[in-house]
């Protein structure tokens, strides 16, 4: 049989492969069955469009052989817009449920929050304690700094938060980074928590006079994000360090990759609190808003985040059931 008879042998299935690419265009038109069919007619389309070619068939078969596979190439391979209903879902469904019930995330909860209210009370009421901690001088040091703290310009506000997106930043992928190791992490966690503790202890003192106050109005707001950006920036790394240790049954490689994946919109969680953190520390932390706004601010993050990570994120449904 002459190529020419085979190819218009063919001529049913370019014209069924025409409507598939017609379907598949639509939104809902890409089911299990119509890909396999467009997978088959299309590489088959190829092959007809290579014999065309070698064979010298005439330039309308080519011709048309050609925008069909182009087509069919442009549909295969076109570019996905951005998918917001998925980015929804990991937000707040994914992301809230995984931190509600992973244990490296409540591992990292109790370390942080446990030797940071110990270092607070103990930085409020030793200051032996507090040189040990930070060393001598260091507490005269920044009750010094904090006593000059004033309010901001517009222009300089704006370059503080960018500085403040880039500081949170380096705090959060130093804590993932770190907990990746799984013991390093824990030991940077535990650093944090108690240099920021015993800070917060003896800069919230009577003794500190003005630059307690300072300190107060500039640290509240902004405090729950940041805080708990910490908390979930060594937790998500924390996981990836246990899955070296507790592979379930999977090689260490394998249980990496699998924790990574897990871990990563964590850490994007983590990002996005940090972001918000430093807008807030940025063009209202610093001003000379009313204190009592600045704790209303920082209630309403606090409420958010309860909301977020508990009611969001507890087990409801089939996740319950599970």
């Amino acid at each position: 049989m002459k190529v020419s008879q085979i190819l218009e042998n063919r001529q049913e299935q370019w014209i069924e492969l025409e409507k598939l690419c017609g379907s598949m265009a639509l939104p809902g038109g890409r089911d299990a069955t119509s890909i396999a069919k467009f997978s088959n007619l299309y590489r088959d389309a190829c092959a007809d469009l290579a014999l065309a070619s070698s064979y010298q068939l005439p330039d309308e078969t080519i011709d048309y052989l050609q925008r069909l596979v182009a087509r069919c190439h442009n549909l295969l391979y076109r570019s996905r817009g951005f998918d917001w209903g998925s980015v929804g879902k990991v937000l707040f469904h994914t992301v809230p449920q995984a931190c509600f019930r992973d244990g490296c995330i409540h591992l990292a909860f109790v370390v942080f929050w446990g030797f940071f209210l110990f270092a607070a009370y103990m930085g409020y009421h030793d200051d032996e304690f507090v040189e040990s901690v930070l060393g001598p001088g260091h507490r005269e040091q920044t009750i010094e700094q904090w006593e000059g703290f004033s309010e901001n310009s517009m222009a300089s506000k704006f370059g503080m938060a960018c500085f403040y997106i880039f500081n949170n930043a380096g705090i959060g992928m130093g804590c993932f980074a770190a907990s990746t190791l799984f013991v390093p992490g824990l030991i940077t966690l535990l650093q944090n928590a108690i240099v920021l503790g015993t800070t917060f202890g003896f800069m919230f003192h009577p003794s500190a006079g003005v630059a307690s106050e300072n300190f107060r109005n500039f640290v509240t707001a902004h405090g729950p994000f940041e805080l708990t950006a910490i908390v979930l920036s060594a937790g998500a790394g924390l996981k990836i360090g246990m899955s070296w240790i507790r592979t379930h049954g999977l090689n260490r490689l394998d249980s990496v990759v699998k924790a990574g994946k897990e871990a990563i919109p964590i850490a994007g969680c983590a990002s996005l609190l940090f972001f918000g953190a430093a807008m807030i520390e940025g063009f209202i932390s610093p001003t000379e808003l009313p204190w009592a706004f600045k704790a209303f601010i920082a209630v309403c993050c606090s409420l958010f985040l309860v909301f977020y990570f508990v009611v969001l994120g507890f087990p409801r449904g089939e996740s319950s059931a599970a």
